[in-house]
């Protein structure tokens, strides 16, 4: 008489979503105040509550934990379109500044334009947050190119800046934006493109 054959139990203990979540956040602050080069994991994992050898069996080298890092603040839902391309405007600029307002993306920003980044960190930063970003932002510009409802010979590319931009500028000049800062910057560049807003 035969027995099936039991499954091989699992090796090693399961991943625990919140450390993961933890290291993920620590490692984004350590990069936002030392950039790639100064990233600890020693540091990192006394700050998120493990060990370096954990870190090290998820994440291998610096740059793997940084991209990772990024990549899951970019992981954020996007909001869902709509028929009406100047609210799903708005809605994406809540979303850029419900990411940007994490407690080290807007610093993570900053880092990206200092000198010596690692120029593969640059590309992996700009592929998972800046190009999807603007790439959302330019079709919601689009579709209203599309529906009439801007002028066919309006700068897209110099407007979907202009937004994310201002946002930088406050940041910068040590204001904090209004709350209705979304509305009112999507409506102020939607005019400029012909349109009108509420």
């Amino acid at each position: 008489m035969t027995t099936k054959a039991r499954s091989a139990p699992a090796v090693g203990r399961p991943r625990d979503a919140e450390i993961d979540k933890a290291v993920l956040e620590a490692t984004r602050h350590h990069l936002a105040v030392h950039g790639l080069s100064g990233l600890s994991f020693a540091a990192i994992a006394e700050e998120a509550g493990t060990t370096r050898p954990a870190l090290y069996r998820r994440w291998p080298t610096k740059l793997a934990l940084a991209v990772a890092a990024v990549i899951d603040l970019a992981e954020i839902d996007p909001p869902a379109t709509s028929e009406e391309p100047f609210e799903d405007l708005v809605a994406e600029l809540e979303h850029f500044r419900h990411c940007i307002t994490d407690a080290s993306a807007l610093a993570l920003a900053g880092v990206m334009l200092q000198d010596g980044v690692d120029p593969q960190f640059q590309r992996e930063y700009r592929e998972h947050l800046v190009k999807p970003r603007r790439a959302r932002i330019r079709a919601c510009l689009e579709r209203g190119v599309a529906d009439g409802q801007l002028a066919p010979d309006a700068d897209l590319a110099v407007a979907g800046t202009f937004m994310t931009g201002s946002w930088y500028s406050f940041a910068i000049g040590g204001a904090r934006p209004p709350r209705d800062w979304a509305r009112r910057t999507a409506a102020l560049v939607w005019r400029a493109c012909g349109g009108e807003a509420a």
